[in-house]
């Protein structure tokens, strides 16, 4: 993937913190506030110590006042501004994992995803963390230090010029010496990043299919794996440390040496009694309130290119195209899918798997397409659900009034059942509830029912029986079942079945059908089978070869 520039990484990072600018302002504003308010702290600090020296007359009891509104004041900012940036931060993260989780699932699918799943939640979680902590902490701390900056080197100046026009001189130089390694720091950062992702993908992959894996006693290779994945993103880390570290020293240099010239200033000045305890006691205050400020704005350039890269990473994922969108076309009654001359290849592969396809699906019928794995039966289902496109030709769904070209607002017309088990963490209700969600008991219990799993009403705990990930607790037959009285609950009147009957035993699958049928009345239903027994009780066969 490419880099971005910064000026597209800054419009990027606009356009997603809209409507939470304003408490992200307020957040700075509030640390503005409390910067004013430790200025004039020191000016009270340094009017105390004269009165107490004897060099100022004025009132100690209301000096003593003022000192301890600043401090009450600066309390009750500080709670203020960590109060609103918490809030922000977590609601703006909670956006933008919203808005990227609802991209990523209306996103076009060609056959092969761009990422990998595990790269994806990883990009979510921790780019958006970086990204979120920047608007609402590291923007708004770095607009407080440009203010408190400001402030100490104004207030400074009017103690001494030529002291403030010295460490206005030193510190840039350093900050200037250390900006050469910005570059290589963000390269090394993406690469850190992307690593971080590896990582990532490598564990969920592993402990999603960690039985085949260890059946397959791949588990010491797949450890081995990881462990050269981590010592690369070690080595990364290390190397971005030492830069980091470099950097930093360069710029303490210049801080430590400022900080030593406005010293022996004051020291000489106390010598030769051209400067006051007050002032000195003030002097020492500025150079903090300058110093503090600048070693900010240097830890702060990792955290700014840490941001771009997160920008970078998550605006490959909201550049992925994205299916069409609009209002859902319906169609009443009765539907057919036709299909004529359809050519289709996978992206990258130079082998059709559908070349010059034609059949028409009528209204009502039971189709069995029957053929050998890799013929495109799968991929033909693809093309009906338009999760793919055909290269050349078309498909259509109608009735006996209309027809339309299929696309993803055609959908609301089919019902799917896929290959193997679908089932999601939950109750069997839950995933039941995914086909239809305003389905009613009876109607649960119907579709079960016809899709042979009347199990179900044994369990202890009937529909409200626990399942883990992927069905587990469930056999790959009993998944399977639910998983078919899910898409039975679905109002479309087109059903597309892959393989539902491939984990069956003989008499369970024959019961399937004839209940299917039987019982699926005015749905046209599109089945997938390589058995032929199963071909023979449909009322139509497509053979693909």
């Amino acid at each position: 993937m490419s880099s971005l520039r910064i000026n597209e990484c800054a419009r990027w990072l606009w356009s997603a913190s809209a409507g939470f600018r304003f408490p992200a302002a307020c957040c700075a504003m509030a640390g503005a506030l409390n910067v004013s308010v430790s200025l004039y702290f020191v000016y009270v600090c340094k009017h105390l110590i004269d009165i107490a020296t004897g060099v100022s007359t004025d009132s100690l009891g209301t000096y003593i006042g003022w000192m301890a509104g600043c401090l009450a004041t600066q309390l009750v900012l500080s709670v203020i501004r960590s109060r609103l940036a918490n809030r922000t931060e977590v609601r703006l993260r909670n956006h933008l994992h919203n808005r990227l989780f609802t991209h990523l699932m209306k996103s076009h699918w060609n056959g092969r995803e761009a990422f990998h799943s595990g790269d994806m939640l990883n990009r979510i979680e921790a780019d958006t963390s970086s990204i979120t902590d920047a608007i609402c902490r590291t923007v708004p701390t770095v607009l407080v230090t440009i203010v408190q900056l400001g402030g100490a080197l104004f207030f400074l100046s009017q103690l001494d010029v030529r002291l403030a026009g010295i460490l206005v001189f030193i510190m840039p130089v350093a900050l200037l010496f250390s900006k050469s390694y910005v570059r290589k720091m963000r390269c090394m950062t993406r690469e850190i990043r992307d690593t971080d992702s590896r990582i990532q993908s490598h564990l969920q992959e592993n402990l999603q299919h960690r039985i085949i894996v260890r059946t397959l006693e791949y588990t010491g290779q797949a450890v081995g794996k990881l462990s050269e994945l981590q010592r690369s993103l070690q080595g990364q880390v290390y190397r971005r440390t030492d830069f980091s570290v470099f950097s930093r020293t360069m710029v303490q240099i210049g801080f430590m040496t400022g900080y030593a010239v406005a010293f022996l200033w004051g020291v000489f000045g106390l010598r030769e009694g051209t400067v006051t305890f007050g002032m000195m006691a003030a002097f020492l205050q500025l150079v903090s309130q300058v110093q503090r400020p600048m070693v900010d704005m240097s830890r702060q350039i990792p955290a700014f290119i840490r941001v771009f890269t997160a920008t970078e990473r998550l605006a490959e994922l909201t550049s992925l195209p994205l299916e069409e969108q609009g209002e859902p076309v319906r169609l009443e009654g009765s539907l057919g899918i036709r299909a004529e001359n359809v050519r289709f290849s996978y992206p990258g592969s130079e082998r059709q798997v559908l070349a010059g396809f034609t059949h028409d699906f009528r209204p009502g019928s039971l189709t069995a397409i029957v053929g050998e794995t890799g013929v495109g039966k799968s991929t033909l289902i693809k093309l009906i659900l338009a999760l793919a496109r055909p290269e050349e030709g078309k498909i259509s769904i109608y009735n006996g009034r209309e027809e339309v070209m299929v696309s993803p607002l055609t959908r609301c017309n089919l019902s799917y059942v896929p290959q193997g088990n679908t089932l999601l963490s939950g109750t069997i209700r839950d995933n039941l509830l995914i086909g239809n969600s305003r389905a009613s008991e009876d109607d649960m219990r119907r579709a079960l029912h016809t899709a042979v799993a009347d199990f179900v009403f044994s369990l202890p705990d009937g529909m409200d029986t626990v399942c883990g990930e992927q069905g587990t607790g469930l056999s790959e037959g009993q998944a399977q079942r639910i998983a078919i009285a899910r898409g039975l609950l679905r109002p479309g009147n087109i059903l597309l079945l892959d393989e539902p009957s491939s984990a069956l035993d003989g008499e369970t699958e024959r019961e399937l059908l004839e209940r299917l049928s039987g019982q699926v009345t005015g749905k046209t239903v599109v089945l997938i089978t390589h058995r032929e027994r199963i071909a023979e009780l449909c009322s139509e066969v497509v053979r693909m070869q």
